[in-house]
């Protein structure tokens, strides 16, 4: 195979091993329609869909199909945080079939009913994953492919380096996708080349013309540089990836001490999981929607680094796979 002919565009029968991975909230329709139309695969981030961009469930998936008949996937979290959430999620899963979705990127729990679910209907599904152990344990469950979210990630990063990752995951018989630190041609063309099926970009595309971001918001990521990225646990109460401010350093990165008491707890860390759910859907939605404030947390991973201007989707990825043939071209030449 060549380098944009992979495992992974084998399974999704889409022309470049680019998923542009699920963000709330910037997962808009417009945005997620770009990608696919561009030869990668974008993933709606259903409670982005609906509860950040207002689209009815099912009217929001015909919209991004009135914009490409590409293939397009979906995100589903499945912990069981409450059964209310699990039964919305299984019914989120059940509709996009329903609308012709046969590809699933899962997450934060056991994805078996999902993977009963796409199968039944030819599809696949890949899991979000950041060590061995619990790719082993979605392997179980009979998952199609792993998604590695290394340390460079945005969002819940992992870690593990992409290497390391690559060297854990690689025997396991499943194709690998590397997420997290990829924002340049270079970036895309190594993870090719070191043995991934693929790669998962986020941070990239909030910076493009299709995403509903504010432009604060887009204009910090093309400012910041690798080091303006640290973790805190004020959104989730785990490690997420954020673009550093001054109010971020006044208000420090840990979790405090009651949520740090509750996670500890069997039964509470699950109460505390869901306040912290509630709350960052709500920061994060305004962060992203309204021009930027000094107490809002901007999510990004360490690929801000190559990310240098506001571009349309299709030309980033229409550039990254020009710079896979070319590296292939450059390749032959030299043999």
């Amino acid at each position: 195979m060549s380098l944009l002919e992979t495992s992974l565009t084998e399974q999704t029968g889409i022309d470049v091993p680019l998923i542009c991975g699920a963000m709330y909230p910037c997962s808009n329709p417009e945005l997620v329609a770009a990608a696919s139309a561009a030869g990668g695969i974008g993933i709606v981030q259903p409670l982005s869909l609906v509860y950040v961009h207002g689209h009815d469930y099912r009217e929001g998936l015909r919209l991004i199909r009135s914009l490409t008949d590409r293939p397009i996937g979906l995100n589903v979290i499945v912990e069981r945080s409450s059964k209310v959430y699990l039964d919305r999620m299984k019914a989120y899963v059940d509709v996009a079939i329903e609308e012709g979705v046969r590809f699933f990127v899962t997450s934060l729990g056991k994805p078996r009913w999902v993977v009963e679910r796409a199968h039944a209907v030819g599809g696949r599904v890949y899991h979000d994953v950041t060590e061995r152990k619990w790719a082993q344990k979605a392997l179980e469950a009979g998952i199609d492919g792993l998604i590695a979210v290394n340390q460079r990630a945005g969002g819940h990063a992992g870690e593990k380096s992409s290497a390391e990752l690559l060297g854990e995951l690689g025997d396991l018989g499943v194709p690998v996708v590397s997420a997290g630190g990829i924002g340049s041609e270079r970036d895309f063309v190594e993870a090719l080349e070191m043995g991934f099926a693929g790669v998962q970009m986020g941070t990239r595309f909030i910076a493009t013309t299709e995403c509903n971001a504010h432009e604060d918001y887009k204009r910090a990521i093309v400012e910041a540089q690798e080091d303006d990225i640290v973790l805190t646990e004020r959104i989730t109460g785990v490690p997420v990836a954020v673009i550093r401010t001054p109010y971020l350093d006044k208000i420090g990165t840990k979790a405090g001490p009651f949520a740090r008491w509750m996670l500890r707890g069997r039964r509470t860390k699950h109460w505390m999981r869901m306040i912290y759910s509630l709350q960052s859907l709500w920061k994060l939605k305004r962060s992203s929607l309204r021009s930027f404030s000094s107490k809002d947390f901007l999510q990004a991973g360490k690929s801000v680094a190559g990310v240098h201007a506001v571009e349309p989707t299709g030309d980033v990825i229409r550039r990254f796979a020009a710079a896979a043939r070319e590296t292939e071209a450059r390749t032959a030449g030299a043999a």
